[in-house]
């Protein structure tokens, strides 16, 4: 196994990672499955190319994590326990959002704490699931050539995805891989975009300072579009920009956004799921 201090998170251990295997479990997330499937299928796709079979649970459901930010524990413990079965082969499970992630890394095993048996079955769990990105550079190693044109993007990692996955540099990484793509680095990268999963519903007036914030950061940049591996903040910041451009009547996106899945597929001469006619 190998070791990468960086992809642990703060102020957690570095993890091992395995050798290349045979099959992944892919864990689709809730905004993947209902409002952004191309992310998934594009994630699936790249997987597939490198030779990995996937397997999607069919029972899968949230991750929990807005039952257990929010203060609702029992709620959050059924969500947890209903899923404990949907991994039974000894395959890594790969999520293509850092904060999902993050919960069934970090968290499952807290949710379930009072009851030994299923807290071991928790930590198991945890021990092999790995965020879409930190997957790809760790354990695929992924490297194809840039075959798309001159770019300048910015990217932007959830608060979840860099601090409990630690998958700031994987991202940078995986774009520094590709030769034709300049990463332009903005000046509030590490500050929350406003989502915050419950939050944004909660604060919606904070929320929206905070994107708005966000939403300035980036372009002033210059980048041609953002690129992000957590599709939460990704709406947020897409969908606020699409709202200053119409209350600015411009008819064409300011900033453009996509997740990485997406975005790397079509950089590496696949067709996007989005795309196909």
């Amino acid at each position: 196994m190998s070791k990468a201090p960086e992809a642990a998170g703060a102020g957690h251990a570095a993890r091992s990672y395995p050798p290349r295997p045979a099959a992944v479990y892919f864990y689709g997330t809730c905004l993947v499955d209902m409002f952004v499937p191309e992310a998934g299928m594009d994630a699936i796709a790249l997987l597939e190319r490198e030779g990995i079979r996937v397997i999607f649970p069919d029972n899968q459901t949230c991750c929990g994590q807005p039952a257990f930010t929010s203060g609702f524990p029992d709620e959050a413990r059924q969500v947890v326990e209903s899923q404990l079965d949907l991994f039974p082969g000894d395959y890594p499970i790969v999520v293509p959002s850092g904060s999902c992630g993050g919960m069934i890394r970090w968290n499952w095993e807290k949710v379930v704490a009072g009851d030994p048996a299923l807290k071991a079955r928790a930590a198991a769990i945890a021990e092999r699931t790995f965020e879409f990105a930190e997957f790809l550079v760790h354990v695929l190693d992924f490297k194809r050539p840039d075959q798309g044109p001159a770019l300048t993007v910015a990217l932007h990692t959830s608060c979840s995805a860099r601090r409990e996955m630690g998958t700031l540099l994987v991202g940078r990484e995986l774009l520094a891989r590709l030769g034709n793509v300049t990463l332009a680095i903005h000046d509030h990268e590490s500050e929350c975009c406003g989502f915050g999963g419950t939050f944004s519903l909660k604060h919606p007036d904070v929320s929206t300072a905070m994107v708005s914030d966000k939403v300035a950061s980036i372009k002033a940049t210059g980048a041609c579009q953002m690129v992000t591996a957590d599709c939460g903040c990704m709406l947020n910041i897409t969908q606020r920009a699409a709202r200053e451009d119409q209350d600015a009547g411009r008819a064409s996106a300011s900033l453009p956004g996509e997740h990485l899945a997406t975005f790397l597929l079509r950089r590496t001469g696949g067709k996007p799921s989005g795309e196909h006619a």
